[in-house]
């Protein structure tokens, strides 16, 4: 069979921003996980995959001429901290597989060392954090959030040494691309105005192909503030925590992507931090849609050279170019506030907004006070909808909400389209890891996996996916990093 057509479009037209990379060895891959849906809708043979010679593919070992695997050089604000230059450090881009029109990158984590690598970093990864990212983005994917999504998971036949000794695996994810606000910061870095525009120009042509704009980087940075702002509305109305949203974690397509401290909500609490390394909570979940802000603005900056001069002459003085990005970047409130009250309406199963906004704050103090789990209580409403029967053992606060809420008359049919009975809970996914690394049993996985990835149907069996944390796991539980 003649290897899947791999283009190297990003590595070519821009070889100021990557190096070339080869993924270290594997000296006896085996492939753990294959994503066989995503596979078909990319239209490779999931069969021919899971062969030595497909899998040699996936792991960079077996590639077409057209290919060039590259590691991605870009910068970023770390916990707020700028660093100029960072890259992937573990990740290689082995190239873009054209599919109906579009590009798809295909993306190796856990290769090895790349010339961007940290001084005393091997550039693995280990296979339970690789396990979860597989099934968080597979996770968020069903839910329909826009996010990088996984293809395989691999091991390479070598262990390596994390908190204990894990076998080391490659994750090969796929995503519009691996743009990152983090790459403009770097492109800005290199103070070459015809590179700003060529690579802004790239970037609006490719994820943005029906925009037409006199100021391509102007069109760019209000894209870009939309799709992050209704990305962001998402996150939070399924309690998704990302963890680390550095500059380097947000992408120029609006995808979720890099879900390493990532968690969810068990309990409504603006506040929760899971994440091992956010000391301060800086990225809390109630800090996220601020933070995203904050990150737009990062943006904007980057391309201020390129608003003043869409092409070689100057159009646009500075103070008129920081005006028009201000308000680009302060339009992101506006579309943010507008796709979360859509969503809460149609969380609520009602048609007005206004209805559905003199509900919230109640709701949410009391969700907050009562420690009421938070996907479960919105599961929960469309069952209460069609009965019309308010639980009995329900807090005195909560129950005038649920009477309020109930002379509305809200849909049972809108609430169960949207309010997922399965999410990735911590524990189920901390229960499916262990049993996966530690005993070499993928059953708790795979079950989880299934759930997750048809969240908004209840399934026979699967009644214990439906129930909070222990509170002793939930009051102590943190994420981390994976590196």
């Amino acid at each position: 069979m003649s290897l899947p057509n791999l283009t190297s479009q990003y590595a070519e037209a821009f070889p100021e921003l990557v190096r070339d990379a080869t993924p270290a060895p594997s000296p006896d891959p085996q492939l753990v996980l294959l994503n066989r849906g995503l596979a078909a809708e990319l239209g490779l043979d999931a069969e021919w995959l899971a062969t030595e010679e497909g899998i040699n593919f996936l792991l960079g070992h077996n590639l077409p001429d057209s290919a060039k695997p590259v590691a991605q050089g870009y910068a970023g604000h770390q916990f707020g901290n700028y660093v100029p230059s960072l890259g992937d450090g573990r990740a290689i881009l082995t190239g873009e597989l054209p599919v109906n029109d579009t590009l798809v990158d295909i993306h190796l984590k856990g290769t090895g060392p790349t010339p961007y690598s940290r001084p005393g970093s091997d550039g693995y990864a280990a296979l339970g954090p690789m396990l979860r990212e597989y099934l968080v983005s597979e996770a968020v994917h069903a839910l329909g959030i826009p996010t990088s999504r996984s293809l395989a998971v691999i091991t390479t036949g070598r262990n390596i040494l994390r908190e204990v000794e894990q076998p080391a695996a490659v994750l090969v994810r796929t995503g519009p691309s691996h743009i990152r606000v983090g790459t403009f910061q770097y492109v800005r870095a290199h103070q070459d105005l015809e590179l700003l525009q060529r690579f802004t120009n790239y970037s609006l042509t490719r994820h943005y192909p029906t925009v037409e704009a006199e100021n391509p980087a102007l069109a760019l940075l209000e894209q870009v503030v939309t799709n992050q702002a209704e990305l962001l509305a998402q996150w939070m109305h399924v309690g998704l925590i990302h963890g680390v949203m550095n500059t380097d974690n947000m992408t120029i397509a609006g995808h979720s992507i890099d879900f390493g401290p990532v968690a969810f909500l068990d309990k409504f609490d603006p506040n929760a931090v899971f994440s091992s390394i956010d000391f301060a909570g800086r990225y809390a979940y109630g800090n996220q849609p601020a933070i995203a802000e904050w990150n737009l603005a990062r943006f904007a900056e980057s391309l201020l050279p390129a608003i003043m001069h869409p092409a070689e002459e100057l159009v646009m003085s500075q103070d008129d170019a920081v005006t028009a990005a201000t308000e680009a970047v302060v339009n992101f409130r506006r579309v943010y506030s507008g796709a979360w009250a859509k969503r809460f309406t149609q969380r609520l199963g009602l048609t007005s907004d206004e209805d559905a906004q003199s509900l919230s704050t109640q709701l949410f103090e009391q969700l907050q006070s009562s420690g009421t789990d938070f996907t479960g209580f919105f599961a929960g409403l469309a069952d209460i909808a069609k009965s019309g029967l308010i639980p009995a053992d329900v807090e005195p606060e909560l129950m005038s909400w649920y009477r309020h809420w109930l002379d509305l008359s809200p849909s049972a049919e809108k609430l169960a389209q949207h309010n997922p009975i399965y999410i990735p809970r911590n524990h189920l996914v901390e229960d499916a890891i262990q049993d996966a690394v530690t005993d070499q049993n993928l059953e708790t996985f795979h079950t989880l996996l299934a759930a997750v990835t048809n969240p908004y149907e209840r399934q026979q069996g699967f009644e214990h996916l439906e129930q909070p944390a222990p509170v002793a796991f939930a009051m102590n539980y943190q994420t981390f990093c994976g590196t």
